[in-house]
């Protein structure tokens, strides 16, 4: 990396820094934080953990904590077309002047080689703890992990638990209960499990809740959504989305805040069952579970799906999961070592009697769904001419 490291901008900064990796040294970004952590006056701490529904949760609990007068920010990764889009304070994207801030701020505390060895997701993680600083609430989604995920530095005040299935495995667990293990230890005070198409889950919650007083002589509490028809919720969101929404709701509750479900439907959820025309919509959904969410919400509808994959993904299952919806396959061709080689995914396509091609070309009377991962759905938005970084 160059020697003046310090001296340049935050995207020229980013340009060096990892974005993938083979294994987690959670010891880089707590030692990072050690150095930070006396300059920053942290908010009410709300962790966000879980497979599936972390963005759209997310997202719903700070547009109604905003729009109660809370100063709140919400860090979410990764983005679809601007970085921006990781920070969002106080209902908009962050903008690059307060980003460039908490950039300069972070390089003159850090030593150089903490600053060299962060991966792009970390940094990214103490830019958004920054910025947080004496905001009312920040709201972390976790990356891939739980406990050891940068976004578990920070001592929690709360962890809300959204769906959780088999993903990640090389990094979380090969099993459901070691994947809810793995995420659920990062409570540290109070967790609420959400919606769960897994009963042992729950199981597991109060597993890690006697592990925690065993090993750390810690009290940490559980509640369990049950019901999902508390509230009427009169929305356009995808049946899926609501229960990401009901696990809303519980916060709130807990929180002690006052519940107006009006406030939450001007919510304005990128690339979650996005409608971008009357005839296409995207969704950043990259796993079995969401194809099962999608298939659910389209119900018996004939869609040409526009689909790629990374290689570590079951694919093969997606396209199983989504084939009764399924008119054809379009495999949107994208330049990138982590993505399945488009002939592979060919061959299951056949395999399952679904028409495929690599010919994107979009027809008024087509049903489109757009599909895969961000990586995807950047890509597709870059074809309309949505590409501004």
């Amino acid at each position: 990396m160059q020697e003046n490291l310090k001296d340049i901008d935050l995207q020229s900064f980013l340009k060096y820094k990892t974005l993938y990796y083979d294994k987690i040294d959670f010891s880089i970004v707590k030692n990072s934080w050690e150095c930070l952590k006396t300059y920053i006056d942290l908010p009410y701490v709300i962790h966000i953990v879980g497979t599936n529904g972390k963005g759209s949760t997310g997202r719903f609990l700070a547009h109604y904590l905003h729009k109660k007068n809370f100063n709140v920010v919400h860090y979410s990764s990764p983005h679809i077309i601007n970085f921006n889009e990781r920070i969002w304070l106080n209902g908009n994207d962050v903008s690059n002047e307060v980003l460039e801030n908490a950039h300069k701020f972070v390089q003159e505390i850090l030593d150089i080689k903490l600053l060299e060895k962060l991966t792009y997701f970390e940094y990214t993680t103490l830019l958004a703890l920054f910025i947080s600083s004496k905001c009312d609430y920040i709201i972390l989604e976790a990356g891939l992990g739980g406990e050891f995920d940068a976004t578990n530095v920070v001592t929690n005040n709360l962890s809300l638990i959204t769906t959780i299935d088999l993903d990640h495995q090389s990094f979380l667990g090969n099993s459901v209960e070691e994947i809810a293990r793995t995420k659920m230890r990062a409570c540290d005070n109070h967790m609420i499990i959400g919606y769960q198409i897994h009963n042992s889950v729950k199981d597991v919650a109060f597993k890690v809740k006697e592990e925690i007083k065993k090993e750390f002589n810690k009290e940490i509490s559980v509640n369990t959504l049950d019901s999902f028809e508390k509230y009427t919720l009169k929305t356009n969101f995808a049946k899926y989305l609501l229960k990401n929404l009901h696990l809303v709701i519980a916060c709130l509750e807990y929180l002690k805040i006052d519940i107006d479900t009006n406030l939450f439907n001007d919510v304005k959820l990128k690339g979650r069952c996005e409608k971008i025309a009357s005839n296409i919509t995207i969704d950043v959904g990259h796993n079995p579970l969401a194809a099962r969410a999608l298939k659910e919400h389209f119900e018996d509808k004939k869609i040409t799906l526009i689909y790629n994959s990374y290689k570590d993904k079951d694919y093969k299952e997606v396209l199983r999961v989504l084939k009764p919806i399924i008119d054809e396959v379009i495999i949107i061709e994208i330049d990138d070592k982590r993505i399945v080689d488009k002939l592979n995914l060919l061959e299951i396509c056949k395999s399952y009697n679904i028409m495929a091609s690599f010919n994107l070309e979009l027809k008024n009377d087509k049903e489109y769904l757009v599909f895969g991962s961000f990586l995807v759905v950047d890509k597709f938005l870059g074809f309309l001419g949505v590409d501004e970084k």
